[in-house]
């Protein structure tokens, strides 16, 4: 879970400096809100990917006959 925590708080980072840059508004703040939102959306199917990895490895341990 520290993984989660680890990116959750860079997010936060990350979208409290764009925002922090409204200033300077064009080309610029759009390319930064996509790159984020790439990097977010990238960060959240490794959590689910790690979610799975954990779930898988239990299912596997637990006897069936």
């Amino acid at each position: 879970m520290q993984e989660i925590q680890f990116i959750q708080a860079w997010a936060t980072l990350a979208i409290a400096r764009v925002k922090t840059s409204r200033d300077e508004r064009g080309a610029s703040e759009v390319a930064a809100v996509v790159i984020i939102t790439a990097i977010v959306a990238a960060a959240a199917i490794l959590i689910a990917a790690a979610i799975m990895g954990k779930f898988k490895t239990k299912a596997d341990t637990i006897p069936t006959e």
